[in-house]
């Protein structure tokens, strides 16, 4: 399936969702630190409900750790400042979905980073600076999903147990 990256989250109930949407959808969720809570905060535990033991999810240093366990995949960053729309993109099984922290988005250096595949974005109002980050998640992965007809795909090995830092 699909692969979600949040860089530096820091709000816990939209981390907690994308544990919910992880386990609801087959997709991995690899978070890179620094994260901006505590994976045993309360909010992040109430909005993944009792789904944290069925999704997969990893925690990883840096960004460049984790983009070297997931390769070979394209590389698709989610920003406000692209002009490509989500939707214009033939997503594959493995790519990832990469986002910024809430508050400010992914930085230049990540945007512009050899890795990164392609830039895209979700269409808004011109007056609108920025959707949910779990909503835009969300939004992003059903649209991967439909392409490929809703397939279900077995469970990445590993899934349904809590996993170490990667380092």
């Amino acid at each position: 399936m699909f692969r979600i990256v949040y860089y530096q989250p820091e709000i816990p109930p939209n981390t907690g969702n994308a544990i919910r949407l992880a386990a609801n959808t087959g997709c991995e969720l690899h978070l890179i630190e620094p994260l901006g809570f505590s994976l045993e905060a309360p909010h992040l535990r109430r909005a993944g409900l009792d789904y944290h033991d069925l999704a997969l999810v990893r925690v990883h240093p840096d960004l460049t750790s984790a983009l070297t366990r997931l390769r070979p995949a394209n590389v698709y960053a989610f920003t406000t400042g692209a002009t490509r729309r989500y939707t214009d993109i033939r997503y594959e099984p493995g790519d990832v979905l990469l986002f910024g922290p809430e508050s400010t988005g992914l930085p230049a250096p990540v945007l512009d980073g050899d890795d990164v595949t392609e830039r895209v974005t979700l269409p808004m109002l011109p007056t609108s600076r920025s959707l949910n980050l779990a909503n835009s998640t969300a939004i992003a992965v059903y649209e991967a999903w439909r392409q490929h007809d809703f397939a279900i795909v077995e469970p990445p090995a590993g899934s349904g147990q809590p996993l170490p830092q990667e380092q």
